[in-house]
């Protein structure tokens, strides 16, 4: 018996004939061919799946090779789902993988696409596709399968629509941020530079225009005077002939006339160490002076250091051993690999001239109108690195190799091989039940740092009555977006319903009751097409969101026909619940302390300070007035009829209640008795 038809049979031994036998007609699409994607795929693979969708958009890096184990060092820079699947068929010949080398988020991925697979499996690495796939199997009704890990740490969580919460009905954490004046003048740690470079250069160079950057901007409003016109700069890495000076202009800009720009406002380091300017060609004829007691200087004979300050710091942080900058030696750079070596400053202008005349002859040339960074694309990934350590010698903070600077500005977190193979084992567990439709053998299951209980289980919540994303009424239209209006799909599903509704796209404001120039206007030219979603959304509040996902026309329907295929039928929008009014306030319970007696009472309390006869401490109070205690076989009593006062009685009575002097008192019918 072959390998390959022994495995069939232990997976049928298993499984049992019934589920194996369906497992081969199961399509499955796998979203990830990273980490936990190997893993996963050779899991499905084994296990019978029949009909494997394998989407990646990513390539394989040198760093991959030592958990992805589908990967070897020949297929560096080659598509991670195409080899992936090519390394995975042998395990079982029966199973058929189609590979994707794309992006989830693409247009033709859309919800009818989704709608032809019975169940997703997410092996993905960051938030914002995996909202995407999240809405998308909401929208599709298509059982999802949601994972990922750090470190040590892993989780499991399977999501049906309608059944279980969805990825967004608990709000993700967002991802640590830092004071804008601290990215932008001061700062005091390798991360403040790598933000810097990656946020704000970046988008400053390459990006949409003088106001990229957000939020960092907002400090320049407010009046901080680090950064001037980029203009010039923008100019000349856009225009063709000029982009070799480009990365030129761009240093003495960022590294020397806005450092200036921040050493004139003295204040701000009267107690922290100031930054030093770089000199461009000094740094290129190797003989710039890093003094850290705070000046620079080129000099004739050769590269030098000043390392008797050492010990300064700019802020807390801002402080290291400086090492020399001459080029790091042939020999060391044998030893050391690439993205692992330590660069020299002039390493890193060359690095930064390369990068910049990499990216300027990407935008002039016509290839791409912006360029955001990607920890995937060489050339950003170079630009950050060489931005960033330069940033860091002028501030005199630790300079970061390559491969440092990937996994701080792609927010990367180390994978481990053992914690990937245990959570795709768990992903293909869950499947399983929700191939069973055993829904009540779901659970969110974590990888946990407990010795004694490394896996924890949690049954499954309910959906989050106001999650935005779940709690939507999903539906679809096929529509030429050229010949389709907004008010032709508005007014066709709302059908002859007159609520007020407002219309979004994404965070796009359409249309709303007081603003309708937009329906008379196409899909296409409000940029609405294949794959996006439109939500309407009742002005009252009162029902909940129709979220539109819009389709293309089938390949039959004639050219002649309508521009728009209505659903049947149409959706039927859930009424909101109202949330419960608020409790009445619960007035506190009576205090069981004796208030203070009135005035007019001869209820009166004398504090006793004589000490007792037998040397027993003295009685803390006596009162006077109150019934003689009696003595009886060896205990104290107090006769019944004696145990009201003038005061208590006029309280109980105040509440409505009446003190009874014996067993034979009598009460009027009116009057209800309280046990």
């Amino acid at each position: 018996m072959s390998t390959a038809a022994g495995r069939i049979n232990h997976a049928k031994a298993i499984l049992g004939p019934e589920l194996h036998s369906q497992l081969s007609e199961t399509k499955v699409l796998l979203v990830g061919a990273g980490g936990i994607g190997c893993e996963l795929l050779k899991n499905v693979v084994l296990a019978g799946f029949g009909k494997i969708t394998l989407l990646d958009l990513d390539t394989i890096d040198l760093s991959n090779l030592n958990r992805q184990f589908l990967f070897r060092k020949k297929d560096v820079k080659q598509s991670k789902a195409l080899v992936a699947a090519q390394t995975a068929a042998p395990f079982n010949p029966n199973v058929h993988i189609t590979p994707i080398y794309g992006n989830i988020k693409e247009p033709q991925y859309d919800i009818e696409w989704f709608q032809s697979f019975d169940i997703v499996l997410n092996a993905l690495d960051n938030l914002d596709a995996r909202r995407h796939v999240n809405k998308m199997c909401m929208a599709a009704e298509v059982p999802l399968v949601e994972s990922g890990t750090a470190g040590y740490l892993g989780q499991v969580q399977p999501l049906i629509k309608d059944v279980t919460e969805c990825f967004d009905c608990i709000p993700k954490p967002t991802p640590k941020t830092f004071p804008v004046c601290t990215i932008r003048s001061t700062p005091s740690q390798p991360i403040h530079c790598i933000v810097w470079s990656k946020s704000y250069l970046m988008g400053q160079l390459f990006g949409m225009d003088e106001d990229a950057g957000e939020d960092l901007d907002e400090a320049e409003k407010q009046g901080e005077n680090e950064a001037q016109s980029f203009s010039e700069v923008r100019e000349a890495i856009r225009d063709i002939a000029h982009n070799q000076d480009a990365a030129k202009k761009a240093f003495e800009k960022v590294f020397g006339r806005d450092v200036r720009n921040l050493l004139s406002m003295s204040d701000m380091w009267r107690h922290r160490e100031p930054p030093i300017p770089l000199e461009f060609d000094a740094i290129m004829n190797e003989t710039f002076v890093i003094n850290r007691a705070g000046t620079s200087s080129a000099t004739s004979t050769g590269t030098h250091v000043n390392n008797s300050t050492s010990s300064s710091t700019n802020g807390n942080s801002n402080g290291y051993s400086t090492q020399p900058v001459a080029s790091t030696s042939a020999a060391g750079a044998r030893v050391a690999l690439k993205d692992q070596r330590k660069l020299s400053l002039k390493d890193n202008l060359e690095l930064f001239i390369s990068s910049v005349y990499s990216l300027s002859t990407r935008l002039s040339s016509g290839e791409a109108d912006t360029i955001e960074f990607d920890k995937d694309d060489d050339d950003t990934l170079d630009f950050v690195t060489a931005a960033s350590n330069l940033r860091s010698a002028a501030y005199g903070i630790e300079e970061k190799t390559r491969w440092e600077v990937k996994e701080m500005a792609g927010n990367i977190i180390p994978a481990i091989a053992t914690t990937n193979a245990i959570i795709s084992g768990l992903i293909v567990l869950q499947a399983l039940h929700l191939l069973r439709k055993s829904h009540d053998k779901l659970r969110n299951v974590h990888l946990q740092f407990k010795p004694a209980v490394p896996l924890s289980t949690i049954t499954l919540s309910k959906p989050n009555p106001g999650c935005g994303i779940c709690r939507d009424t999903y539906t679809k239209i096929l529509c030429d977006p050229a010949r389709t209006t907004l008010q032709d799909v508005v007014k066709g599903l709302m059908g002859d319903d007159e609520r007020e509704v407002s219309v979004y796209e994404d965070k796009r404001v359409l249309a709303d009751p007081d603003w309708d120039d937009n329906y008379e206007r196409t899909l296409e030219s409000l940029n609405v097409s294949r794959g996006n979603f439109l939500s309407i959304v009742d002005e009252e509040g009162e029902w909940s969101t129709i979220t539109v996902a819009i389709g293309g026309l089938p390949l039959i329907h004639p050219p002649s026909g309508p521009s728009f295929i209505l659903p049947n039928p149409l959706p039927t929008p859930s009424k909101k619940k109202k949330p419960p009014a608020p409790a009445s306030p619960i007035s506190p319970p009576a205090s069981l302390k004796r208030s203070a007696p009135d005035a007019d009472d001869d209820d009166i309390v004398v504090l006793d300070f004589e000490p007792s006869a037998n040397g027993q401490p003295p009685a803390k109070k006596q009162k006077l007035g109150t019934p003689e205690p009696v003595k009886s076989s060896g205990k104290t009593k107090v006769k019944d009829s004696e145990i009201s006062s003038p005061s208590k009685r006029r309280r109980l009575e105040n509440d409505g209640l009446i003190m009874m002097e014996g067993v034979n008192d009598r009460l009027d019918d009116d009057i209800i008795v309280i046990d």
